[in-house]
This record gives structure tokens, C-alpha cells and sequence, in this order.
């Protein structure tokens, strides 16, 4: 590993090396990736699925994104560049991996654009039934492209307020769920803790088994802070910062929300299709199913935001490195690469009409794809990291930044990750999107291989991932 960033400016193609995000810019992006659908939509799924145990599923996968994002922030603190894992993974695994890994990233990213667009427009649309859902749609997605095309210092200072106002509303909805479950609230009967403790594993191991798909989707985006850190004033101590932040914050708010949510509502509540809407109605509050809406509009648009942002940085180091057309790295004049921004949105408006002309036919198959992504993702930051930081310790590199407990957490963090794999291949849904998953990483590899020996025999040069 190296402690300098790889951002040197080269004009027209090369980020600038003056850092504009800020510290606190990057730990409220890390909050606005993962704070999204997944946990004001998604939670009420995984409520459905596992009852109160989806508790279970959360800690577990809490605690493999905890590791996770150890590995990455001692990679991200020494060699801060906006690849982030898929550079890492080629410095440890070697050019195919690296591209693979980035590639499959960025498809992850796009789809996930395409949804979270189309899933704000249908809410806006529920309470303000005025413009149509597929105009909504190209709206939100036309605005945020100019956002991500202002520059970054502008684009983090839209984020930071986006994501406060999302952790505003968790912290409140927190207090009156709490609140709710204590009898503190004035003509509301408490339900205490007997939705908990009458059923608490419905459907038993394979219940708990769904919602884990369900849980990691949800967490998937935090890693995203890796990647905004090449970008970032001081990169070595911000990027420490902000891990252990998000980490926390991130745990707190979705432990503590689905606490709330399966001991107020029963799995079998027809409220868990909007599950924070469902309690805020419980306790009786006017007007909270429609706030809480909006403020879940807010949380879309911004993972949307931070997704758009993450998905252009990803293309744009591919392109550095000649494992994507080379155009892709050209940057405009807000020193931001626009080229990488428009084809990110660009599938992303593709997938978005065809969704709105094939509705639930389009963005499932694409899911169905891109739904195990995240784990392959974390397997190969745990890997490169273990890698990685072995062969610094044995140079005497010093790393600004080293991930306490290794080897061993980084070797616990790949056995949850392959007892999720088993759990996963043991159901039949989940089983079908393992598969379509590894399809697409074999595709996305042999891809990846063909266009190296390509770039080789035509001479075109590439920028190496730094050593």
C-alpha cells in the first residue's frame, strides 16, 4: 500500500489533487447511500419475512458490513483513489479482478439509480397526484445529473443536507416509537414488547435466511465513502473518521428502527408495506403517514445522488486504467468527469422508460441479476485487504490507518460472508439470484479478460493501479 492518493492532475484527464469534499461531507454520503429504500421500504419486507427475527439478520449482516468497512477504510486511508476496492482488488488479485469487481459495481449502482427514481416518483405521486409518475421519474434524474455535474464541493454540500434530513427524521420517528412502546403517549395503548416475544421466528431458519438478502441490499452503498475519500481534504485521517461514523450511525438507526417497527407491528400487518408510516399511524400522530412519505422521498433522491456520484468515479477510474473506453475519463470544466456521469445516467434513463413501459418486468430481472452484487463486493475488499496489508507488513510499510484485530477479524468477516453464501444457496429464491450473480461476474471476468488482451496487443496505454 502506498499513503498517497493517485490523483495527480493531468490535464483533461485526471481528478484534481486539490480535495474538495469535506470530512463531514463524506461521513453524511456514506449515511445518504445506505439510508434509502432498504430501510424505509425494505425494513417492512424483512419484518414479513423473518417476524421479529429479522433482528438476527441484521446483526449479522451489521456486523459483516462493521469489518467490511475496517478493511476498506485502512486501504482507502493508504492509497485514497476513486477505484477504491476495484483498485485494491487489482493491486491483490490482478487486472481482471480489478476491473470485474468495478464493473460489476457500477452495474449495481445503475440499476439501483433506475429504481430509486421511479420509487420516489410513485411516492411524490401518492400524496401529490399532479405530474405522472414517469415524468416524476426523468425529473429527478435530470436534476441530479446537473447536481453531480456542478463539482464536487457542491454536489457534497447537497448531499450533507439531504442525508441530515433523513437522520432528523429516523432520530424522531426513534423517540416516538419509543415513546409508543413505553405508554408515554396520551390516549394510545402501548403494545409493549408481546409482538416480539408471542412469535418471534414465524417462519423459522429459512425466514431469517430471506430477510438476509433482503438486510444486505439494504446496507449495500456504504462503501461508497472509499471511493468519495480520493476526492476528500486529508484523506488519511477523514476517511478513519467517517468509517467509524457511519458505522455506528448506520447501525443504530436501522437496528433501532426495525426494533421499533417489528414491536409495533405484527408481521402479518398489511402497514408493513410502509413500515415507518405504519407506527407513526399507531401512535396517532396527524398528518405522519404523509410526512413520513416525503421524508422517504428524500432519502431515495439522495442514496439516488450519492449513487449517481459513486457510479461516475467508478467509470472514471476503469477508464484510467484502460479497463473502459478511455473517453469515459475525459473531465469538463467543474474538474468533474461528465462523460463517466452521463453514461451512468444514461442506463439509468434507459431502465427507467422501459420500467415505466414493461411496469414489474424490467427492474426484477435486472434485481434478479444484481441483487447478490454487494456480497461479492465486500468478499473482494476482505481479500484485498487481507492481502494487501500482509505484503505492507512484511515491506514495513507504514499505514496511516491499520484495522485492529487482524488477521482475525478480516478471516471472521469471510466466514460470515461464506455461511451467508451457504444460507443463501440452501433457499430456492435466494439460490436463483446467487447464480444469476455469478453468471454475470463470470460474464463481466471473461469481458474483462478479453478487453485486457486487447488494450495489450493494440498498445494503448493504461494507468497502473498505484504499488
Amino acid at each position: 500500500m502506498t499513503m498517497k492518493s493517485t490523483t495527480t492532475r493531468t490535464k483533461g484527464h485526471r481528478l484534481h489533487p486539490v480535495h474538495s469534499m469535506k470530512p463531514r461531507q463524506l461521513t453524511m454520503m456514506g449515511l445518504g447511500s445506505a439510508i434509502g429504500a432498504g430501510l424505509f421500504l425494505g425494513s417492512g419486507a424483512g419484518v414479513q419475512a423473518a417476524g421479529p427475527a429479522v433482528l438476527i439478520s441484521y446483526l449479522v449482516a451489521g456486523t459483516l458490513i462493521i469489518l467490511v468497512m475496517w478493511a476498506l477504510g485502512e486501504m482507502a486511508a493508504a492509497n485514497p483513489n476513486s477505484g477504491a476496492f476495484s483498485v485494491y482488488a487489482e493491486r491483490a488479485l490482478g487486472r481482471t479482478a480489478g476491473a470485474t469487481i468495478g464493473w460489476l459495481w457500477w452495474l449495481q449502482l445503475v440499476v439501483v439509480i433506475a429504481a430509486e427514481a421511479l420509487g420516489a416518483a410513485a411516492l411524490l405521486f401518492s400524496v401529490w397526484p399532479v405530474i405522472p409518475v414517469w415524468a416524476l421519474a426523468l425529473v429527478f434524474m435530470v436534476v441530479f445529473t446537473a447536481i453531480n455535474l456542478a463539482g464536487v464541493r457542491n454536489f457534497g454540500e447537497f448531499e450533507f443536507w439531504f442525508a441530515i434530513l433523513k437522520v432528523a427524521a429516523i432520530v424522531l420517528f426513534l423517540a416516538v416509537g419509543a415513546a409508543l412502546l413505553l405508554g408515554l403517549l396520551p390516549r394510545v395503548a402501548s403494545p409493549g414488547l408481546s409482538n416480539l416475544t408471542a412469535d418471534f421466528a414465524p417462519n423459522g431458519l429459512g425466514g431469517i435466511a430471506s430477510a438476509l438478502f433482503v438486510v444486505i441490499f439494504a446496507f449495500g452503498g456504504t462503501e461508497i465513502v472509499s471511493v468519495a475519500a480520493a476526492e476528500t481534504e486529508n484523506p488519511e485521517r477523514s476517511v478513519g473518521k467517517a468509517i467509524r461514523t457511519v458505522v455506528w450511525r448506520i447501525l443504530v438507526f436501522y437496528i433501532g428502527s426495525v426494533f421499533v417497527i417489528a414491536a409495533v407491528l405484527p408481521a402479518t400487518s398489511e402497514s408493513l408495506a410502509s413500515p415507518f408510516a405504519g407506527v407513526l399511524d399507531a401512535a396517532r400522530i396527524p398528518g405522519a403517514g404523509t410526512a413520513i412519505t416525503l421524508v422517504a422521498v428524500v432519502a431515495l433522491l439522495s442514496a439516488l445522488n450519492a449513487n449517481l456520484y459513486g457510479a461516475s468515479r467508478m467509470a472514471y477510474s476503469l477508464a484510467q486504467r484502460s479497463a473502459a473506453p478511455r473517453f469515459l475519463s475525459r473531465l469538463g470544466g467543474a474538474n468533474v468527469p461528465m462523460l463517466a456521469v452521463g453514461v451512468s445516467v444514461a442506463f439509468g434513463f434507459i431502465a427507467t422508460v422501459l420500467e415505466l413501459l414493461f411496469p414489474e418486468r424490467i427492474l426484477p430481472a435486472l434485481f434478479q441479476l444484481v441483487g447478490s452484487t454487494c456480497l461479492v463486493v465486500w468478499g473482494s475488499a476482505l481479500v484485498s485487504q487481507l492481502i494487501l496489508r500482509r505484503r505492507a507488513d512484511r515491506a514495513g510499510t507504514a499505514l496511516p490507518l491499520r484495522m485492529k484485530g487482524f488477521p482475525g477479524l478480516t478471516i471472521l468477516g469471510l466466514v460470515l460472508l461464506a455461511l451467508i453464501f451457504a444460507v443463501g444457496f440452501s433457499a430456492e429464491g435466494s439460490r436463483i439470484q446467487l447464480f444469476s450473480t455469478f453468471a454475470l461476474v463470470a460474464g463481466i471476468a471473461l469481458a474483462s479478460a478479453v478487453g485486457a488482451r486487447f488494450t495489450q496487443r493494440t498498445g494503448q496505454p493504461r494507468q497502473r493501479a498505484r504499488r
